[in-house]
């Protein structure tokens, strides 16, 4: 395989990009306890993420970006997967580190990522950044990819359900100079001492950074994990070990990625957040249509892929995945959900925001929301997964069943006493406990489950299989495909009382902000004016948290919650925030399926009329209004230009439904007065309609 060059140096030359990848689950229990008990029967790396291993989507975008070769750590079950051999010997990251350092086999700077990484992010730039470095600063070892990724302000997660993170950066060089990625209170920051004592040094702090995990490494990094033993893991130990040791002097350099996607599945949450960025291409080129080149899978309306094989009646919708050999019966509603191959699903069947994996029955009248559903589970006539509920491999629900919100289903016990530090995973083999054979489903081969008994299968229903585990973590919801429940956010919001840095309900709950913001940012006039970048960034957060509100059917009070959470965090004006909304809601309009201009307006009417009242509240002054027919403007000439012979007979439709009222439509027509004649385009373009307008003033 040839090296890729890049567009404006040949960053590898004559030589090869290498990787290494570390895909075995002792090397992180912490990780791997965050999908048990799926990944006490299978690695999380062999894990179907929208119908293909999650391992692969690594493999593919490192050969992508031209790596040659590639060296892979991993469990007995993920080399029989890859057909590669590695030692057994090897614990944890710093052991399989020595290892590679031992055998001698890397030969330059090279990628260190984990076997649960998507991305489609370029090396080029990256790689050219860390060789300057390297000649610059002799001590300089490691690059590590970052990426902006605003945590919610009310959780404190960001969307891949990662905790809240801060890193301290020298502003000039990009040189980490703190990494904390446990901190309990955000609203105290420590730093060393000498390391502000520096008064040529200006050092950057973020909050809004996730750390992809991705490493550009030095030879030098496998020497000091092999001079330093009780290194062990990547983070804690090597970073934050390296950080604090000044006498070595060794040197850690951050790359922050604008464009481009990087994420790892290391929760629930994740999972369930890069399966929907890919169905919606964000991770280019590892998307359906081209992973699933050979499986005749077809691309159909709203980010529909529909395997060939699928038969039967059935109403499929937008989001949604279902995967070759898949069975669906008459009446059956799916949407926003994955299926994999090989399922039966009957009739009357309704799928919401779900994960089904292969060779799954779902008999008749069952209901399914926000659930994954492991390989060859069984769900018997009218039984219901409540948001949250997990099933593991073969577990049988019994007929009209419920499994309450967050539960999880597995063949397993659950381990009465977990060792954090020494635990073991036990995959399946012959010795784990599980059945060979698939339960049946009057359980007849019930015998071959030694750790079962009548009473344990009694606790999914009638004829169910399968033992319920007790939560492992005290906020499960915190961690689940399902959308975080409004009674749980408004607890959050109550707690904020004592707490100023959090939002409070008063702020959260409608209206979205009082009128008094409007004159506290006028009146202000050391206030911090955000730049253009900033802006952006913003736009595109709220863009993507109201279409996924759209697509998850969220309540509109979430809605609000969350869009309001990010105009705190990113310190917005209430001016910014209407516009941002008001172009997710053109970006809506657009993106839904048209062939002409006046099938475009009435997908922007019917997107107004649906969401007009969560809009009208985002509208409490003039001011406001003034800024969407602005903001308007600045789509038809900057972004969507098939809205331009469209922008008089919207504004008139705006005004006709009383979400800009008369005074903003003629202050904006005055504002435009001694603008250039460019500035003045679209108010020619709507001469007419204003002219109506005053004529009924003077009237």
């Amino acid at each position: 395989m040839a090296v890729k060059k890049g567009r404006d140096v040949d960053v590898v030359a004559n030589a090869t990009l290498q990787a290494i990848v570390l895909a075995d689950g002792s090397f992180d229990q912490h990780q791997n306890k965050k999908f048990a008990p799926i990944t006490h029967e299978t690695p999380k790396v062999l894990l179907p993420l929208v119908n293909v291993p999650v391992v692969e989507y690594t493999l593919s975008w490192l050969q992508s970006v031209g790596v040659t070769e590639v060296f892979v750590f991993c469990c007995d079950q993920v080399k029989d997967y890859l057909h590669i051999i590695v030692s057994k010997n090897c614990v944890c990251v710093g052991d399989a580190l020595r290892l590679m350092y031992e055998r001698d086999v890397i030969h330059g700077d090279f990628i260190l990522v984990n076997g649960d990484t998507v991305s489609n992010m370029m090396f080029d730039q990256a790689i050219v950044e860390h060789k300057e470095r390297r000649r610059k600063y002799s001590k300089a070892v490691m690059t590590m990819v970052v990426k902006k990724s605003m945590p919610c302000q009310i959780t404190k997660l960001s969307r891949f359900g990662n905790d809240e993170m801060i890193i301290a950066v020298d502003s000039d060089t990009k040189q980490l100079l703190s990494y904390e990625d446990k901190v309990e209170d955000l609203s105290v920051v420590s730093l060393d001492k000498a390391m502000v004592s520096d008064n040529r040094r200006a050092v950057s702090l973020y909050n809004d950074r996730q750390d992809c995990w991705i490493d550009i490494c030095s030879p030098e990094v496998l020497s000091i994990f092999n001079e330093n033993f009780d290194y062990q893991d990547m983070r804690n130990d090597f970073v934050k070990g390296l950080l604090f040791d000044d006498a070595q002097g060794f040197k850690i350099f951050t790359y922050d990625i604008c464009s481009g996607y990087a994420a790892r599945v290391d929760n629930i949450r994740s999972y369930d957040a890069i399966s929907k960025d890919i169905i919606r291409k964000w991770t280019y080129p590892s998307v359906p249509d081209v992973l699933f080149e050979n499986s005749e899978t077809n691309l159909g309306r709203e980010r529909m892929f529909r395997a060939s094989e699928v038969v039967g009646q059935s109403q499929i919708g937008p989001l949604t995945v279902i995967g070759s050999g898949t069975i669906i019966g008459n009446k059956t509603t799916i949407s926003k959900s994955v299926v994999g191959g090989g399922c039966t699903i009957g009739s009357n069947v309704t799928i919401d925001g779900c994960y089904i994996w292969n060779n799954v029955t779902i008999e008749d009248g069952c209901e399914l929301k926000h659930a994954i559903v492991c390989d060859g589970v069984i769900l018997k006539a009218g039984a219901v997964l409540e948001p949250g509920v997990v099933l593991s491999f073969k577990v049988v629900i019994g007929e009209k069943f419920v499994v309450p919100s967050y539960s999880k289903v597995s063949l397993l016990r659950q381990p009465i006493m977990q060792d954090s530090d020494d635990e073991e995973l036990n995959y399946t083999d012959g010795s784990s406990g599980i059945a060979v054979n698939t339960p049946t489903a009057d359980g007849a081969n019930m015998g071959s489950l030694p750790e079962m008994d009548a009473c344990a299968t009694s606790e999914v229903g009638s004829n169910g299989v399968g033992f319920i585990w007790l939560p492992t973590e005290a906020e499960e919801w915190r961690y689940s495909v399902a959308p975080i429940p409004a009674d749980k956010l408004v607890a959050i919001m109550l707690a904020a009382d004592n707490d100023p840095e959090l939002p409070t309900l008063d702020d959260n709950i409608l209206p979205p902000f009082n009128d008094s913001d409007s004159e506290v940012a006028d009146d202000d006039s050391d206030s911090e004016v955000a730049d253009d970048d900033e802006i952006a960034d913003f736009e595109k957060e709220v863009e993507a948290t109201f279409l996924r509100a759209v697509e998850e059917d969220v309540e509109e009070g979430n809605v609000i919650l969350e869009i309001n959470s990010l105009r705190l965090a990113y310190n917005m004006t209430p001016l910014a925030c209407v516009g941002a909304f008001f172009y997710s809601l053109m970006t809506l309009a657009f993106d839904m399926e048209h062939n002409s201009t006046s099938e475009l307006y009435k997908n922007i009417t019917s997107v107004m009329v649906k969401w007009h009242k969560l809009l009208r509240t985002y509208l409490k002054s003039t001011d406001e209004e003034i800024e969407i027919i602005l903001k308007f403007e600045e789509i038809c000439m900057d972004s969507v230009k098939e809205y331009t012979s469209l922008f008089t007979l919207i504004l008139v439709f705006m005004y006709d439904n009383n979400i800009i009222q008369k005074e903003a439509v003629l202050m904006w027509e005055s504002e435009k007065e001694k603008a250039d004649e460019s500035d003045r385009f679209f108010v020619k373009k709507a001469e007419n309609f204003l002219r109506g307008l005053k004529e009924g003033s003077e009237e």
